[in-house]
């Protein structure tokens, strides 16, 4: 009998590190999106960036609802909730795709980040609680570790289906067949897609029992007014939040801008080079034109996200040597000078500096929600729930550096995180010197 509960929950546990998986994965998809539907829909930088918007101001407005309801109606519900809702938004996609309307793609996006605010809300805490209380660290650093693995897989997949024979650049006109194919390549993704949500949705319908035994007890649910008020009060919680804003503003800017960025004849759109290195050709492709395609620069992208789940990796072990906010302030400022290299010096170089960007993103989410948990004098809900809904960031800095792009070229554009980044080091040295208030024992997962 204890061995049959015991796979019971060890089934509950794949079922919910799928969900992570999914939504990276899905949450990755957005980077090709982008330079999709600039072409197909003939969008400027700033119109294309809204994608970004649509999908990520979902966390500014779900994440306080979310704790809410989660609170009221235990996890398991609300993942059957949020799946049928990322099922219906992919429904949407599919409409989008059928009929060309780019306001039924940001209507489909906002509903796939809303149902994925709402997994990740009620999904963290069960991931660590399925099975023996000592193994949770390793559990949840497993599901992140799938998280990652779908932020990397879903850029070349993207790549692959949205972008075949898809260019943007100035003088280049896009065919209606090379539309149409692109346009059955987000109906094809978002198909599949919608029929994975609801097998996830059968299978946690099964399986509820299970999983709710083993979930643990919510905390006393908080009128979503008196958590808002809670975490203003907080100086620590706020600037936590500005600190979670900025990041994953500068995340999401430069991966939805990669494409468009290598693709641009000053960096690798008239080079071969990227195709010379291992694993990086290999993934990209080469199609035997000279220089990188859009679709060839889109699943570079891969890399960029590839190189956040290697220094996840990486930033475990030297958390374990390195101050927190001290190692924070070595890998922002390395961003920062990153960025910096980019816009300053350019050139084919400049493509493989700006994949790499990716490796010190890694531990900038977990570190800097800690680092304010510590110091918050606001409850940990209403902190976590302030840093969620900074994520939002991610739906107000695209369009800024897609204005700057569209203004002085994508290669300029780099100034923008690079001064995200630079506050952000001053976070991590602000951090470094105030003392704790209160003791962190599991780390978030990434957003």
């Amino acid at each position: 009998m204890e061995q049959k509960n015991a796979a019971s929950i060890r089934a509950a546990f794949i079922a919910v590190t799928t969900l992570f998986f999914a939504w990276g994965f899905i949450t990755s998809l957005i980077d090709p999106l982008v330079a999709a539907v600039k072409g197909i829909f003939t969008l400027t930088d700033f119109q294309a960036q809204l994608s970004a918007s649509a999908f990520f101001i979902a966390y500014g407005l779900i994440s306080f609802p979310a704790a809410t309801l989660i609170a009221k109606l235990r996890p398991v519900p609300a993942i059957l909730l949020a799946l049928g809702m990322m099922a219906g938004a992919c429904l949407v996609m599919l409409g989008a795709a059928n009929i060309a309307s780019y306001t039924l793609v940001l209507v489909g996006l906002f509903g796939l980040a809303s149902g994925i605010t709402i997994l990740q809300v009620a999904a963290n805490p069960l991931a660590a609680a399925l099975g023996k209380p000592e193994g949770s660290h390793f559990r949840l650093t497993l599901s992140q570790t799938f998280n990652s693995f779908g932020t990397f897989i879903g850029p070349i997949i993207g790549a692959g289906l949205f972008l075949q024979g898809v260019e943007v650049k100035e003088g280049v006109t896009i065919t209606p067949e090379v539309r149409a194919n692109a346009l059955a390549g987000i109906d094809r993704a978002y198909f599949w897609i919608c029929g994975l949500l609801l097998l996830l949705l059968v299978f946690f319908w099964l399986s509820r029992r299970t999983v709710s035994s083993a979930a643990p007890e919510p905390a006393p649910a908080k009128g979503i007014a008196a958590m808002i008020a809670e975490a203003f009060a907080s100086r620590w919680a706020m600037i936590g939040g500005a600190a979670i804003f900025l990041y994953v503003g500068a995340e999401v800017a430069i991966g939805t801008q990669m494409a468009f960025f290598l693709n641009d004849n000053s960096i690798w759109g008239q080079s071969d080079a990227a195709f010379g290195v291992p694993l990086l050709g290999t993934v990209m492709g080469n199609d035997g034109v000279p220089g990188v395609s859009l679709q060839e620069a889109a699943r570079a992208v891969a890399f960029y996200w590839g190189g956040a789940m290697v220094g996840r990796a990486i930033g475990t072990v030297l958390l374990a040597r390195i101050p927190a906010a001290r190692l924070l302030a070595v890998f922002t400022a390395a961003a920062a000078a990153m960025c910096i290299y980019v816009f300053a010096v350019g050139g084919v170089t400049a493509g493989f500096v700006a994949l790499s960007i990716g490796l010190f993103n890694s531990i900038m989410f977990p570190v800097i929600f800690t680092l304010t948990l510590e110091r918050s004098t606001a409850s940990e809900e209403a902190t976590s729930g302030m840093l969620c809904t900074s994520i939002i960031g991610g739906a107000f800095l695209p369009p800024l550096v897609g204005v700057v792009s569209g203004m002085g070229g994508y290669v300029l554009a780099f100034c923008v995180p690079a001064a995200c980044y630079v506050l952000l080091f001053g976070f991590a040295l602000a951090a470094g010197n105030v003392a704790r208030t209160r003791a962190v024992e599991e780390a978030p997962a990434g957003h």
